[in-house]
């Protein structure tokens, strides 16, 4: 879990005020766009190629396959309260 900096007491020199405010400030922004940056790298689903979909032990919602035994890219999606391999071609 990320550790946000915490605002300082505010002192009575309205000078460092804004300086302790800028630097807070900035760190914040700092942190978030890392943040941002993670997720934006991170990809979107999992493209695996196996034999069968069942050789996959931990599929997500989102995760596509291509099974070479039947021959078919197959995704992992839910259908209610079901979730399983769907053919998508």
């Amino acid at each position: 879990m990320a550790r946000y900096p915490a605002l300082p007491k505010f002192l009575k020199n309205v000078d460092l005020v804004y300086e302790e405010i800028q630097r807070w400030g900035s760190v914040l922004v700092r942190e978030l766009d890392s943040r941002d940056l993670e997720d934006t790298n991170k990809p979107s689903t999992n493209i695996y190629v196996v034999v069968t979909a069942t050789n996959i032990k931990r599929p997500r919602k989102g995760d596509v396959v291509y099974s070479a035994s039947s021959g078919k890219f197959k995704g992992y999606v839910s259908l209610g309260a079901e979730t399983s391999w769907q053919d998508l071609n």
